[in-house]
Order: C-alpha cells, then structure tokens, then sequence
C-alpha cells in the first residue's frame, strides 16, 4: 500500500527540534487523521505530533531520547491511494553542519586532539549543554578553543570555572581538555530540554542591566479576602491582579525598550511561574486587568495542571509584560528573580509571617501577617523612582483587595 510520511512538525517559532519521550503505537496499529501518536519534548514543552492521515502504522523509524530536527521523517503510514496522492513521500536530506573557519593559533600549547567518536561519548555522556556557544567579547580564548566549544556545545559560562594557564591567565585548549577529561569521570546526566531551555533564557536575561527594589506588605486583608471566595484564589492570583491593575493604570512602565525605540504594550499580558519538574515554566494569562479574580482562579488552575504535565504550549508562554513569581510557597521570605528575556518586570512575594505591629487605636502592638515583595525590572526600560511608585500601588491594591 501507499505510504505517508510522519514528519516532525514546526511546534514554535523559533523551535529548530524536538526529543522524542514516548511513541503511542506499534506496526501494524490502526490510526486516525490528526491522532496523537508520538509525544516530543522541546525547551518549551511536551507536545504531540499527529498522524497525517488515516490508515495502519507501518513503521516508527524516530527513537524515544533521540533528538530530531524539524522536518525529520519519524515514521510511516500505510493509506489509501487519495491520501498518498495529497503526501508526497520524501526524506530531507540531514541538517548540514557549518564549518568552523578558523585556523589553529601556533602559539597554542600543543594537545592529543580528541576523535569524532570520543566527542560523541563526550555529548552523550552529559557534555555541553544543548544551548548555543556565544564567544562574542570573549577575546582571552583562542580560534581553537572557540572551535572546541562550538564541537561540544559549550558556552563561555561552563568554562568560567578554568584557571587558563597561558599567557595572559588565556585559557589554551590543553586547559579546556583537561576540565573535559576532569568532568568526564564524575557522575553526569544530559540536562533535559527544559533545563537547557531555563539556562539558556536566564543567560539572554542576564545581558540586561536588571535591578530589584522590595517593600513590605499586610498580608491580613488578602487572607481575609479569601475566605469569602469561591473559588478560593491564592496569593499569587492577588499579586497578579494588583499588577496587572496597577500597570494599566500606568501604561508607561508596561513598555519594552528594543533598539531606541520604546515599544507599548497593547494589552496588559502577566506571565505566572510554576513549577514543573526540572524547571520553571511560565504561562501567560492574557489581558490580566481584564480578568476578575474568579476567571483568573478558573484559568490559574487549568494552566497549572497543564504546566505540571508539560502541556504548556510555546504559544501559551510567548509575549507578556510582566510576570509574578511566589516563591513564599517554599517558605522563602526574599529573593531577586530575574525576568524572562522577552519581558521588562518580574513580582516576587515571599512567605508570610506574623509579626508585631504598633496600633495607635489599641496603643499597643498587634499581630498581622506580613510578607516581602520585592520587583525585578529590566532598568533601561524603567527607573527606581518608577519602579518604586508601581510596587507601591500593588501594594495598595493587596492591603484593599475590595479594589481587585
């Protein structure tokens, strides 16, 4: 019978591959047009790619751990002649590697080149890290360094760790072999694709001049605000609310700088950080202002089931203004997060604690649960004395959630 290609889709815009973590059917199975029949993992997600048509699995050619490029041929269906005539069946011809164009400097201290296998046992045995190598600015390593990281996938962050020993503290390419060999005999695990995904945006973040101011807040209110609800939403929800409220009515501070120009956000997009496993992911609840604290809990816990199942798509978590991280839930009382790339703010709130606080109509001290917060902003796009007037009116929207 005519046979129909399964191909790796396009899963993101700026999505180039995806790692194959279970395959749904066997030969000989029957299928559906659109079923989901092999799940993929990229650094944003867990998503499925689908079957073309109808028909019977003839065989899965892709392997579950193995890494494929969009456009990749992961199997093939057996169907009918229409169908086969709507799906030309062809194989792309393998991504081609970019020559490295650079010339070994003679000035470097000679060492046993490494084989294409031993680099292979090197990537599988838990090497560099699936992001790529940037060596801009990084003048203090040799062409035959920068071509060795670029083999092995490396950045200039894993090798901030070697004492260079050349000329100048330069780090040679015996330095580099050496932590290589060193590494290679202590217990290592390839980083799974969202863990590189994470790494990789906290690195891009990390090239912004990024600033945290920090206040705190009576945490009473929210607490009592809560109990009358139903659905009950948790802090956070409140947090996002108060942010969303407070950056719309200033829309100044909702804006991006990218180039010299000072790019608006049209719709007030506040991201929420959840924990999956081996990383964050952080979808986006779109037009957050907008959104009563009771949509938001009902929308809140459909993208938090999602997230914890790796079904956030890249669409899902793409865009956004700001973003609101509670990291109290693991009893921490201050921290500095550091917004994603794509965005200019990031709330954090930390846990709750009761504390003495004087009442001049009692004329003593009473208890009340008081939390930290703190704002990360990307300080090109605002300054301290914006920042500070914006968390100041998150606060006041938390100390008054009537106003939420």
């Amino acid at each position: 019978m005519p046979q129909v290609p399964i191909i790796m889709p396009q899963l993101g815009e700026s999505i180039a591959e995806a790692t194959v973590v279970d395959v749904k059917v066997k030969s000989g199975e029957e299928v559906a047009a659109d079923q989901e029949i092999i799940d993929v993992e990229t650094n944003k997600a867990v998503m499925g790619v689908t079957t073309p048509c109808k028909g019977k699995i003839d065989k899965i050619t892709a392997r579950v751990k193995e890494t494929y490029p969009v456009g990749t041929v992961l199997g093939y269906v057996e169907a009918s002649e229409e169908d086969a005539a709507r799906f030309k069946k062809t194989a792309p011809e393998p991504p081609q590697r970019e020559p490295v164009n650079e010339i070994p400097s003679r000035e470097e201290e000679s060492a046993k080149p490494m084989t294409a296998r031993d680099g292979a046992q090197m990537k599988s045995r838990g090497g560099g890290l699936p992001v790529p190598a940037v060596t801009r600015g990084a003048s203090f390593l040799s062409p035959r360094v920068r071509a060795r990281m670029a083999e092995l996938q490396l950045t200039n962050a894993d090798l901030a760790g070697i004492l260079g020993t050349g000329a100048g503290n330069r780090v040679t390419i015996k330095d580099l072999e050496n932590f290589l060999h060193k590494i290679d005999d202590e217990t290592a695990t390839e980083a799974s694709a969202i863990r590189a995904g994470v790494a990789d945006a906290m690195r891009r973040s990390w090239s912004r001049p990024l600033a945290t101011i920090g206040s705190s807040v009576n945490l009473d209110p929210v607490l009592q605000d809560r109990q009358s609800r139903d659905p009950k939403p948790g802090p956070a929800l409140y947090a996002v609310r108060a942010l969303a409220l407070a950056l719309a009515e200033n829309p100044s501070a909702a804006a991006k700088l990218i180039g010299g120009r000072v790019v608006q956000s049209n719709s007030i997009d506040v991201g929420v950080a959840v924990e999956a496993e081996d990383g964050i992911m952080v979808p986006i609840v779109r037009a957050a202002d907008k959104t009563s604290l009771v949509d938001l809990t009902t929308k809140y816990n459909e993208l938090v089931g999602l997230a914890r199942q790796r079904r956030i798509s890249p669409a899902m978590q793409a865009g956004g203004i700001a973003a609101v991280s509670n990291f109290g839930t693991f009893g921490v009382e201050w921290g500095t997060p550091i917004p994603l790339p794509d965005q200019t703010l990031l709330l954090g709130l930390g846990a709750g604690k009761k504390v003495p606080s004087w009442s001049e109509e009692k004329n003593g001290f009473v208890p009340k649960t008081e939390a930290q917060i703190t704002l990360s902003f990307d300080h090109r796009s605002l300054d301290g004395g914006r920042a500070g007037r914006l968390l100041k009116r998150v606060i006041e929207f938390l100390e008054n959630p009537s106003k939420l």
